[in-house]
């Protein structure tokens, strides 16, 4: 879900994250008992931030080992039976609403308005609230991007993963999910959000390699899966309001009232994308469908 303020101060609905080597240079740090030894504690202290960056870096940078493919598989399908069942996913949603609400709101920047926060409910529902105008491309892309969201980070995330950079992707969450945390506005959201980078920190920082690739795997895969469930629920949604006499508040029909296109010629676009970033996605998490070159050493 999608809010705004327009500049008239109106409200109006939108629908719904080692160095090496270093050594001291005497002419810096001085000998000890004079007075430019009292530099050392702070030298000694950059020099451990710098190791640690290092090391850091080393970690995102790096590439690791193709995981066997039966955790391909077995990721793939534990992520698939999420998807399906119904009391998994009502829990598992909220990653996807997470990945949805963060799409509105960097649409919402990259596009000049101004982003005033995010909620997140215990239902799995969403709001993303911005000022500016209240029609034009801003508001547009800002509407169009949350069912968006979730198949495309999925996509991006298999890519990552079939060029080897597991522990890149990992930290690349980490890094969206602390972005999304610094817009959150309520304690439910802040709560969700937590939990999902603890969950993702863990397992990057301190599994192994394999539990990361599994891990990876499973997430590019919930992504890419839950995105397009997200979608059929949506127009799911909309046919039942609709039976009911009800008028839709949706993202697709937010869009259809801005633009001119009706609301289930949104939802087409959304499930024409995501079933792209699907198949695509597919095609770069299952070994010989496409071969993608080994990125970095």
């Amino acid at each position: 879900m999608f809010w705004w303020v327009s500049r008239d101060r109106r409200n109006g609905p939108a629908g719904i994250a080692r160095m090496h080597g270093l050594m001291a240079d005497p002419a810096v740090l001085g000998p000890i008992g004079r007075s430019s030894g009292a530099r050392w504690p702070l030298t000694l202290a950059g020099m451990a931030v710098l190791g640690l960056m290092h090391e850091l870096w080393d970690r995102i940078g790096g590439t690791q080992p193709v995981p066997p493919a039966w955790v391909m598989a077995v990721s793939g399908t534990i992520a698939l039976l999420i998807v399906l069942n119904p009391r998994a996913w009502r829990l598992a949603r909220n990653s996807i609403t997470i990945a949805h609400e963060g799409g509105h709101a960097l649409a919402c920047v990259l596009s000049g308005r101004r982003l005033h926060g995010i909620r997140l409910h215990s239902d799995t529902s969403g709001v993303t609230y911005s000022r500016g105008m209240r029609t034009g491309p801003a508001v547009v892309l800002t509407s169009a991007a949350g069912y968006l969201a979730p198949s495309l980070l999925g996509a991006g995330a298999a890519w990552l993963l079939a060029a080897h950079h597991v522990t890149a992707m990992l930290w690349l969450l980490l890094a969206l999910l602390a972005a999304t945390f610094l817009a959150i506005r309520n304690a439910y959201g802040v709560l969700a959000v937590l939990v999902t980078v603890g969950a993702v920190l863990a397992v990057s920082w301190f599994a192994t390699a394999a539990i990361q690739a599994a891990f990876g795997y499973a997430a590019a895969w919930f992504l890419l899966l839950g995105g397009v469930r997200a979608v059929a629920e949506l127009q799911s949604r909309r046919r039942r309001r609709s039976g009911r006499g009800q008028v839709s508040t949706s993202d697709a029909d937010q869009l259809g009232r801005l633009t001119g296109v009706p609301g289930g010629a949104w939802v087409a676009v959304f499930a024409v994308v995501c079933a792209a970033a699907l198949v695509l996605g597919t095609r770069l998490l299952i070994p010989g469908l496409l071969h993608l070159p080994h990125l970095g050493g």
